[in-house]
């Protein structure tokens, strides 16, 4: 789901990377003295908006911007994406994801180069939110899976996703899942998840339907779609970029097969309550969501609850979640370092925000 994401953490009083008065400050303060490519970018980036050079004029509209937009993630997205479509290959040896190995201290004076060349485009991005579909998620939906069918013994299943970006994490049966002693999922899949997590006792799944919703869902099959996923992940993350490349692998060969999950423009409860209003015969409905809650306005998690609690009068249904805890501190919402897996409220176990690994008593 695209959304303001720290926007949103900053209206609920969270303290953000986004801290300053002028947005070179906030450049600033977002990765203090990284050595990694953004940190240099981002320094870059300040002292170019200071200067008056092609940064402020991209910026131009955007100084008073809510702190906790986050300019800077979407304006760096935007030349990532540049990189990607094979347009600045000159900034190809910086980028670790695409193989490069230069010191990531020598990349400012190339990137603002592609940043007076591509000014009018990379303005035009700053618009694009930022957005992410973390695979590892899959991981924590499975082990839900294996809890929620073995309480209603009902083996098929039928999936629905609310918050689900361009839909892998409905592909979770289509991943390898391993962990100590144990293994679930397609043993021939290009992507395999290490859960970290002992006493796992997979059982029987069948995923029978698969289906989703969001509010600005990407095609991941497509080159942008697949493109703007890549762009919101930090490029030395190589852990995170194999991860999304091999989803995007299943993705796009479950589509070639006709098997490609249907993710849906709506809201999440309207689109849940349409949903649930007929079931899957001989079916357990699973209705799942991950770090999606806390961009939800109050009025639209009472409808996503309330909508779960009706369907379970006439179906078999189990809720997933895989939320951040809140937490009250001095007066203000703040939201725990792991999430949180749960089954109908029981909470199973911690897990990292991108999914894996997972922690389980």
């Amino acid at each position: 789901m695209p959304r303001d994401t720290y926007a949103v953490w900053q209206a609920r009083g969270v303290v953000t990377f986004d801290a300053g008065v002028t947005l070179a400050e906030r450049f600033r303060s977002h990765m203090g003295h990284s050595s990694t490519l953004y940190g240099y970018a981002m320094r870059g980036m300040a002292d170019d908006w200071e200067a008056g050079g092609p940064v402020r004029e991209i910026c131009r509209g955007w100084e008073d911007s809510p702190t906790g937009t986050m300019v800077q993630l979407r304006f760096l997205a935007a030349v990532f994406r540049i990189v990607l479509d094979g347009r600045a290959p000159e900034l190809d040896p910086f980028y670790p994801c695409l193989g490069g190995e230069a010191d990531a201290a020598g990349a400012w004076p190339v990137m603002h180069q592609v940043i007076a060349e591509h000014a009018e485009e990379i303005a035009r991005a700053l618009h694009v939110v930022p957005q992410t579909n973390e695979p590892g998620r899959a991981s924590v939906l499975a082990v839900g899976l294996f809890e929620a069918v073995r309480r209603h013994r009902i083996p098929r299943v039928r999936l629905l996703e609310v918050g689900a970006s361009g839909g892998l994490n409905l592909y979770a049966d289509r991943f390898r899942h391993i962990g100590p002693g144990w293994a679930w999922g397609d043993p021939e899949s290009p992507l395999t998840l290490d859960t970290e997590a002992a006493g796992v006792a997979p059982v029987e799944v069948e995923i029978v339907a698969r289906r989703g919703c969001d509010l600005d869902p990407l095609d991941p099959v497509a080159e942008d779609g697949s493109h703007q996923l890549m762009s919101f992940v930090w490029p030395w993350q190589l852990h995170r970029h194999e991860r999304l490349a091999g989803a995007l692998a299943v993705a796009r060969a479950e589509a070639a097969a006709g098997r490609a999950a249907v993710v849906d423009a709506a809201p999440a409860g309207e689109w849940l309550e349409r949903q649930l209003a007929h079931r899957e015969a001989d079916a357990l409905t699973v209705v799942w969501q991950s770090i999606t809650e806390m961009y939800w306005p109050a009025t639209e998690s009472e409808r996503v609850r309330e909508a779960v609690a009706q369907a379970r009068e006439h179906q078999p249904l189990a809720h997933i979640t895989m939320e951040h805890p809140d937490r009250i501190v001095d007066g203000r919402v703040e939201h725990a370092a792991h999430a949180q897996l749960a089954v109908d409220g029981d909470v199973l176990g911690k897990v990292h925000p991108h999914g894996i690994p997972l922690w389980l008593p």
